[in-house]
């Protein structure tokens, strides 16, 4: 199998001993020709006549012509066409010089485009007809004469054809591998979005979950002692909220699976649907939360009422992490026209008040701010915005924070953020 492989890569990696070959050949087929006589009677046609010195002599450059054919094909044919008018006009009788004339047409018709073949091949054509016919001592329309027309037509036309497959061959290539590229940048991108998502989903599952059960679990410890009743249903909120966040935890993990995994979960996305309990947990975490509605029931896409839940739940959990004791939340759902408004209020007085303070978790203390390395807001902006909508955070003037997002009803795009699992 290598001695077949080298075998065929040899003429690509060593061209100049392949034309060599090739002058060769065609010197030896000028030679055997010039002692054939085609107007000797049948029988006797080889051996009629033999070529002179002056013949000779013009094969043998017209052959070594051939030789610098790939490296400057024009120049070739130039050289062996003028061989070959010297032999038609000088000699007689002649030796077939022009079939080197015709190899190096070829070779200019292959390597050229079409409009140049044209005129190159009608002017080699004409020009060699031509001084054949007019100086030469046989009838002009002589079998000879037309020979050289035809042949050297047909290398014209089949250079052409082997440069026009060529070029078709090489743009088939060319695409198959555009097309590789692109399909490998498409899985390569398909890849990026689903790991951003299931980040951002990752995230808000835990930060909310885990923020619930260390306010309850501190809250059990310290009533312990002298409430133990207290103590008890603060112990029954961290168990809901773990049990919760490992249902949501599952579902996340189960966009994993590979196709002859079980099966996932098939429990719905959260949505606006689920916001009073959403609410409720947060109530029984100490922070007071009041919701107001205005959206006329309006049902809204999945992958727009999964982004909506996160980003309450993602301010929610900021108020009760940084704004402080004593400070309450206000959300509201209000539908303008086209698009869902959500706004989250607090009048936190902590030291990073409101859920875009500054802390392990969020680094993000107001719009377009990054000095930390928090992902919470940036991935509330994201999923907005991957759905067409817009998403601010900032202070609120007189004190605590402010997160307002803008959703389309009708998602004009179908993110990777916007997933229908949690």
């Amino acid at each position: 199998m290598s001695t077949l492989l080298r075998a065929r890569t040899w003429p690509k990696t060593h061209p100049l001993a392949l034309d060599a070959v090739l002058a060769a050949a065609v010197l030896v087929c000028m030679v055997a020709a010039s002692f054939v006589d085609p107007h000797a009677d049948h029988g006797a046609k080889w051996g009629a006549r033999t070529p002179d010195a002056l013949g000779l002599t013009l094969m043998t450059l017209a052959a070594a012509a051939l030789v610098l054919r790939r490296r400057a094909p024009r120049g070739v044919l130039a050289a062996t066409a003028v061989l070959s008018l010297v032999e038609l006009a000088a000699d007689d009788p002649r030796a077939p010089v022009a079939m080197s004339a015709v190899v190096a047409l070829y070779t200019v018709a292959s390597t050229t485009d079409r409009p140049t073949t044209w005129r190159v091949g009608l002017l080699t054509m004409t020009v060699l007809t031509g001084t054949a016919m007019l100086a030469g001592p046989l009838p002009w329309y002589d079998q000879e004469n037309l020979g050289i027309f035809a042949w050297s037509g047909m290398a014209a036309a089949a250079g052409d054809a082997v440069r026009s497959r060529r070029a078709f061959v090489d743009a088939i290539r060319e695409r198959a591998e555009r097309a590789e590229r692109t399909r490998e940048e498409e899985a390569r991108r398909r890849v990026a979005e689903e790991r951003l998502r299931i980040a951002r989903d990752l995230h808000d599952v835990v930060a909310h979950h885990i923020a619930l059960v260390n306010v309850q679990a501190g809250v059990a410890a310290h009533v312990m002692d002298r409430r133990p009743d207290q103590a008890k249903e603060a112990l029954a909120h961290v168990r809901e909220a773990s049990r919760s966040a490992l249902n949501e935890l599952r579902a996340t993990v189960g966009l994993l699976r590979q196709s002859g995994d079980p099966e996932a979960p098939t429990e719905p996305a959260p949505g606006l649907d689920r916001l009073d309990e959403l609410a409720d947990t947060f109530r029984h975490a100490g922070l007071p939360v009041e919701v107001a509605r205005a959206d006329q029931g309006t049902a809204l896409p999945a992958a727009v009422g999964l982004a909506a839940y996160r980003v309450i739940q993602e301010a929610l959990t900021n108020v009760r992490k940084h704004a402080g004791p004593e400070a309450k939340a206000e959300v509201s759902v209000v539908r303008v026209g086209p698009n869902i408004e959500i706004t989250v209020l607090d009048n936190g007085t902590g030291q990073h008040a409101g859920p875009g303070g500054p802390d392990e978790d969020d680094g993000h203390a107001t719009e377009g701010a990054g000095a930390g390395g928090g992902h919470g807001l940036l991935g509330m902006r994201e999923r907005v915005t991957a759905l067409g909508g817009s998403c601010t955070a900032g202070p609120r003037y007189g004190g605590g924070f402010r997160v307002h997002a803008i959703l389309p009803v009708k998602s004009r795009t179908a993110p990777a953020g916007g997933g229908t699992t949690a």
